[in-house]
C-alpha cells in the first residue's frame, strides 16, 4: 500500500479525489489517499503551495512533493523540503495557454478591439496584415513557450524564442542570453512572457528594455506578475511607447480594485485565468509520477533547486 497526502486547499480535495484514485487504479498503484495521514507514514505529498503544510520535517519517509501547480517559486526555497519536487506539467494545463495566448496573439494581429469597441462608429476598412507579416517574440521556452511558439508558427507567424540557455527547435528562430534578449525584444511587434519567477527575472521588462523595443509593440504576460516591472509599463503606455499590454498575472493578486491597471486604456486585465491545471490530467501526471517512483524510475518534471524552475 503507497500512502499519499493531499496537501491543498479543501476543496482542492473534492474536486481531485475522484481523478486521482481513478489515476491510480489505471497505474495498477495500490495507494491510501487522505489529507489527514501520519506523517511518518507518508511516501508522497500531492502537493499546493497554498496548504497550510509548510514544514516537510515529519514526512520522514518521503519521497517526492508533487507539485499541483506549473510554479514553485513559493516553495522551492522551503529549507525543510529537501526531496525531490516535481512541478506540474502536464497537457490541460498546456492546452490551456496555447488557446489562450493564441486568442489574444490573434485579438491582438486582427485589431479586434477597434471594431468590438467602437464608441464613435468609426468605418475603417483598413485590413490587418497577414500573419506572415507580424513578428512575435516569446520569452521562455519550457513547455508552455515551446508549445505556444509551435501553435503560432503553425499560423504562419514568424517566431523567435528565447531562452536562458541555447536551444535549437524547427521552425523557430531560438535566441538565449542578454543579446539574444536584446535582439529578441527589438524586432517583435508582439511579446509574449512565460518566464517563471526567479531572481534572474525579476522585473526582466523594465524601462530599459522596453525602450528597446519597437514603438508599439504589445505585450501579453500569462508567466508571471514579477516578470514585469508595472511603474515602467505604465510609464511607457502613458508615453505611447508602448500600443497595448493584456495582463493575467500580478505582484499582488487579487489586483487591488484601486490599482491603474484597471482603468488603463491601454491595459486588458484578465484574472490569472490564462490556463489552469485540470484535475484529470493533472491526476495522471501524479500518477506516473508515483509509478515511476515505485519502479525505480527518475521522476517527471524535477525542480532545479538552483534555477528554481
Amino acid at each position: 500500500m503507497i500512502t499519499v497526502q493531499f496537501a491543498a486547499k479543501a476543496e482542492r480535495f473534492d474536486e481531485y479525489r475522484a481523478p486521482l484514485i481513478q489515476a491510480f487504479e489505471k497505474a495498477g498503484l495500490d495507494v491510501d489517499l487522505a489529507t489527514d495521514h501520519d506523517p511518518a507514514c507518508v511516501d508522497y505529498i500531492v502537493y499546493a503551495p497554498n496548504s497550510d503544510l509548510q514544514d516537510f520535517t515529519p514526512y520522514r519517509r518521503c519521497k517526492a512533493v508533487l507539485n499541483l501547480w506549473a510554479g514553485v517559486e513559493t516553495v522551492v526555497g522551503n529549507a525543510t523540503l529537501n526531496i525531490p519536487l516535481c512541478r506540474m506539467v502536464d497537457r490541460g494545463l498546456t492546452d490551456g495557454m496555447i488557446e489562450w495566448v493564441t486568442g489574444h496573439v490573434l485579438r491582438h494581429h486582427l485589431g479586434m478591439d477597434r471594431h468590438i469597441i467602437n464608441p464613435d462608429h468609426i468605418w475603417d476598412p483598413t485590413p490587418a496584415p497577414l500573419a506572415k507579416d507580424r513578428p512575435v517574440t516569446i520569452l521562455g521556452l519550457g513547455a508552455l513557450g515551446l508549445a505556444c511558439a509551435q501553435m503560432l508558427t503553425q499560423l504562419g507567424f514568424p517566431v523567435t524564442g528565447w531562452s536562458r540557455s541555447a536551444k535549437t527547435v524547427a521552425g523557430i528562430t531560438t535566441l538565449h542570453g542578454d543579446g539574444g534578449l536584446t535582439a529578441a525584444l527589438g524586432t517583435a511587434d508582439i511579446v509574449v512572457l512565460l518566464l517563471p519567477d526567479t531572481p534572474a527575472t525579476h522585473h526582466l521588462i523594465d524601462a530599459n528594455r522596453i525602450a528597446g523595443c519597437k514603438p508599439d509593440v504589445i505585450f501579453i504576460n500569462p508567466g508571471r506578475g514579477p516578470l514585469i516591472d508595472d511603474e515602467a509599463l505604465l510609464a511607457a503606455l502613458d508615453q505611447g511607447k508602448v500600443g497595448h499590454a493584456t495582463l493575467d498575472v500580478f505582484d499582488v493578486e487579487p489586483l487591488p480594485r484601486t490599482h491603474r491597471y484597471w482603468d488603463h486604456p491601454k491595459v486588458t486585465v484578465t484574472p490569472h485565468i490564462a490556463s489552469a491545471t485540470r484535475a484529470d490530467t493533472a491526476s495522471e501526471v501524479i500518477a506516473e509520477n508515483i509509478k515511476r517512483g515505485e519502479t525505480g524510475q527518475s521522476f517527471l518534471n524535477v525542480v532545479d533547486r538552483d534555477l528554481g524552475y
